[in-house]
């Protein structure tokens, strides 16, 4: 097995990727694209996909380090290689607790500025700083500006569901961003990062000459690694993963593909891997889920339960016009766009005549992720928790133990922490979805709401579980109506041994009431 080459994690900064001779996956004919032109962009991407690493390439392309892109394809494209002043701010770091913290990093920035091409009379408040800074360094260099902002969006994403602090923030980023409107003639390049794009909340309200390429196709791959890019540039490390679990190589290819890949941000995009966890998994020569285990977004639990949105929608995808997901607006009480722009969600499917976008999660680390996730908020069994569960129901059913897996059951619909009303149902079916889709990363788990079929479906090597479940009725009417409705027709000759279970929730006692299992 070869030693492993040096791979970039956690490498946000060009200069020191190059000179340190960490592998790079060249995304520099398309950075040369766009900075080729004056026109001020935005770009939106997951959290961990590489928009600092871009950010910080324009920076190192702007000052004319021809030395950090030797061998790379935009050496054979620039032949200037040009030096401008640059105004580099990172909104990423801080913890927006209150408008002072904000106020504190940009002033922070703008006095280093300042100590480069100083400060004029009169400029006392954060945008008329801006301002005079970006021309002055136009003039004092004779060079037009570049400004990059990597995540703008951070302070607003941290209140996301605080009104007032929003406000608060919205007026100030409002004032501040909208400089680079004033100050066109002495820019050259501006170019913004986010996770998110907001809508109708007036950030952007000056600055409405931003070209939004999150969703262009020619963008699609700018941000994250191609399945062509993998095999290209890191065939050594998946050589080496492939002989640790004595595997095959493609099917190392295929499980990196089954866990990291799937992301599309065009419907004609190519499907994009997580660059974050491929690196990990690459280092650790096993797959895991890297990407989840840097955290969850608080902004994106508070968002879930503040909306109260049906999450069984997400399990086998959700169709959507592009507006319901490309822009967040507060108002409208949907989380998709916060969703899919986090990363939990992708673009799966267009259908061209009616403009409507399938949504879905992109692979497995996500898929199951999201849902270990999202058990705590919905049971009183802990995230460290649910994995123990999972397995240990898995092995119940394999061993034919129903009474035991029905047992288990009851422990997640035991304490539920929501106060229930009119969606005590819903609450109750959502569990039941979870539960049953984190099964299917070990066996064949299905789980249905169509009528017409059964709640769920588990198929182990010996036996068939047929589930029906209702809510305050009995369990004579689910066992009655997995034979009315012959949902074990399909498994007949199957040969495995079938197992029908009807179950029945209470209100009153907010768990499993009672269960029945018949052969």
């Amino acid at each position: 097995m070869e030693r492993m080459r040096k791979l970039p994690i956690g490498i946000q900064t060009f200069g020191k990727l190059r000179e340190d001779g960490y592998l790079y996956v060249d995304k520099t004919a398309m950075i040369y694209q766009l900075a080729a032109t004056s026109v001020p962009y935005f770009f939106s991407r997951p959290r961990r996909f590489g928009k600092s690493l871009l950010i910080s390439t324009f920076e190192s392309y702007f000052q004319g380090r021809k030395d950090l892109f030797e061998g790379l394809a935009i050496e054979k494209l620039e032949t200037e290689w040009e030096q401008y002043p640059v105004l580099h701010l990172d909104l990423n770091a801080e913890n927006y607790k209150n408008t002072e913290a904000l106020r504190i990093i940009l002033n922070s920035n703008l006095v280093q500025w300042e100590a480069l091409y100083g400060k004029g009379e009169g400029e006392d408040s954060l945008s008329t700083r801006f301002f005079g800074i970006i021309r002055r360094a136009c003039e004092q260099t004779g060079k037009q500006v570049v400004v990059l902002i990597d995540e703008y969006d951070k302070p607003l994403l941290q209140t996301l569901l605080n009104e007032e602090l929003l406000d608060q923030y919205r007026a100030i980023l409002k004032s501040f961003y909208g400089v680079l409107k004033s100050a066109d003639r002495y820019l050259r390049f501006v170019f913004l990062t986010g996770v998110t794009k907001f809508a109708q909340v007036s950030v952007f309200s000056d600055l409405n000459q931003l070209q939004d390429i999150s969703m262009l196709p020619q963008y699609a791959t700018l941000c994250g690694i191609t399945a062509e890019e993998l095999l290209q540039v890191f065939t050594p490390e998946l050589t080496c993963i492939a002989e640790k679990n004595g595997f095959p190589f493609q099917d190392i290819v295929a499980e990196m593909a089954k866990q990291y890949d799937g992301y599309h941000f065009h419907p004609d995009g190519a499907g994009m891997f997580n660059p974050f966890s491929v690196l990990n998994a690459l280092s650790a020569l096993e797959f895991g889920s890297y990407w989840f285990q840097t955290g969850t977004p608080t902004y994106l639990v508070n968002l879930l339960k503040e909306s109260n949105y049906d999450l069984r929608l997400l399990m086998d995808g959700v169709e959507v016009t592009s507006s319901a997901f490309s822009e967040y607006r507060a108002e409208a009480n949907n989380p998709l766009p916060m969703i899919y722009q986090s990363g939990y969600l992708t673009i799966k499917g267009y259908d061209k005549e009616v403009k409507l976008y399938t949504l879905a999660f992109p692979n497995d680390e996500v898929r199951y992720g999201f849902l270990n996730f999202l058990v705590p908020y919905y049971t009183d069994v802990t995230d460290d928790e649910t994995g123990f569960h999972i397995a240990k129901f898995v092995r119940e059913l394999r061993a034919g133990d129903v009474d035991a897996f029905m047992k288990r059951l009851k422990v997640f619909f035991e304490g539920i922490p929501y106060e229930l009303s009119d969606e005590t149902e819903r609450h109750y079916q959502t569990i039941f979805y979870i539960v049953f889709t984190l099964m299917g990363q070990f066996i064949q788990a299905e789980v249905h709401s169509a009528r017409g079929r059964a709640d769920a479906v588990v198929k182990t090597k010996e036996y068939i579980f047929v589930f029906e479940f209702k809510l305050n009725g009995s369990v004579e009417e689910a066992l009655k109506q997995i034979e009315e409705k012959s949902y074990p027709l399909p498994f007949a000759l199957d040969g495995r041994s079938l197992v029908k279970v009807g179950v029945n929730f209470s209100k009153e006692t907010r768990n499993i009431d009672s269960y029945i299992v018949a052969k």
